[in-house]
């Protein structure tokens, strides 16, 4: 067969096949795939591939983005770990950026700032800024407070005794703890401000300063007084006692998350989710000894003891109350700084801002009645 004749074969062929003339009679008819998975209409297949390209385009719902400033050396940074180890942020949805300060009053400058959405903070500072027409929100993080510390074998035995002493302050003149110290002081007749030498700066600054003699007494958060009383120094005065010197029978959480009512007001899910995540991870840290292994790279305490120490004050200043006891407490305080020190302690407002606190219950700010 040549060439050309091979060509005219296959071509009848095609043609017989195109009009069935090859096709056996309907009943003598074999179908050699009737046994194989049949196969989905063209037209249904394109719209599947057209479906699935469609869901490809679509990106993921992406997590929302937060950004939270805090102190370097705070333990909020242990909650932290604890939210990522456990994925709570993904779980909530959150894509939680972190800053770190060398000081609380660095975290409040950024979120004056517009640089960070969230800042750990106190509410006295909160409520001042209120009063000058700052509108920021408060809700609780923590009660835990630190103490005047001096040496085991110091002279000094009460704050009246730090009358012409040099006196460290961790955190600056408007940190919460100082304003109770020195409402106290007031109470008893002594102008610490006036009648003691200050050191003001950042928490680690003011350790090192009272490490090495350069301050008599000094002032600092409780993380670092846990440290000072490993050290072989003593508490003078405890910041809780001074509270209850001020008539606040229950502790109150001095320290939480802050953040602008305008941010609450657009992103106020957002806000709620970040609060459901530290919430759960504190309640981890409450319940689980293993949890505390894991955060001792963090915690860096210098012996076994210290690191009870740290581990059982922040179990202990996780809030507990609800929040109207909360709110009714940091009332009751408030009113007594501002009976004793005036503007120069809490700024030109004499009560408490009705709209400080945030409750994810509500839809603004719980009102004190």
């Amino acid at each position: 067969m040549n060439g050309m004749e091979a060509k005219f074969r296959k071509d009848d062929r095609k043609r017989r096949s195109a009009t069935g003339a090859d096709m056996p009679p309907a009943g003598q008819r074999r179908n050699p795939d009737r046994h194989a998975p049949r196969r989905a209409p063209w037209s249904l297949r394109l719209c599947l591939a057209a479906l699935i390209l469609l869901i490809a385009a679509i990106p993921a719902s992406a997590a929302e983005t937060l950004r939270v400033g805090f102190q370097a050396t705070g333990t909020f940074a242990w909650v932290l770990d604890v939210i990522r180890r456990h994925g709570l942020a993904e779980a909530a949805g959150l894509d939680i950026k972190v800053t770190e300060f060398a000081s609380p009053d660095a975290a409040k400058l950024a979120l004056n700032g517009g640089s960070v959405d969230i800042a750990i903070s106190d509410w006295l500072w909160v409520a001042r800024e209120r009063a000058f027409g700052s509108k920021l929100l408060f809700h609780p993080y923590s009660s835990a407070v630190g103490a005047v510390m001096v040496r085991q074998d110091s002279p000094l035995k009460e704050l009246s005794d730090l009358k012409g002493r040099v006196l460290s302050v961790a955190g600056g003149p408007l940190d919460k703890s100082w304003l109770v110290v020195r409402a106290a002081a007031l109470r008893r007749g002594i102008d610490l401000r006036r009648e003691a030498t200050l050191q003001y700066g950042a928490p680690p600054l003011m350790f090192h300063k009272l490490q090495q003699g350069e301050a008599d007494a000094g002032l600092n958060f409780w993380n670092f007084c846990a440290r000072l009383e490993a050290a072989g120094f003593r508490r003078l005065l405890d910041v809780r006692d001074a509270e209850s010197e001020l008539g606040i029978a229950e502790p109150v959480a001095m320290i939480g998350y802050v953040f602008p009512e305008s941010f609450a007001a657009s992103r106020r899910h957002t806000i709620d989710r970040f609060l459901e995540a530290t919430k759960a991870a504190g309640d981890i840290m409450e319940r689980s000894d293993a949890e505390w292994d894991a955060l001792r790279p963090l915690i860096r305490a210098e012996d076994e003891a210290t690191f009870a120490a740290m581990r059982d004050r922040t179990r202990a200043g996780f809030p507990r109350q609800s929040l109207e006891k909360e709110i009714a407490g940091a009332r009751k305080l408030f009113r007594t700084l501002a009976e004793l020190g005036g503007p120069e302690l809490v700024g030109p407002a004499k009560e408490l801002d009705p709209g400080l606190y945030y409750d994810p219950s509500a839809n603004r700010g719980v009102e004190i009645r």
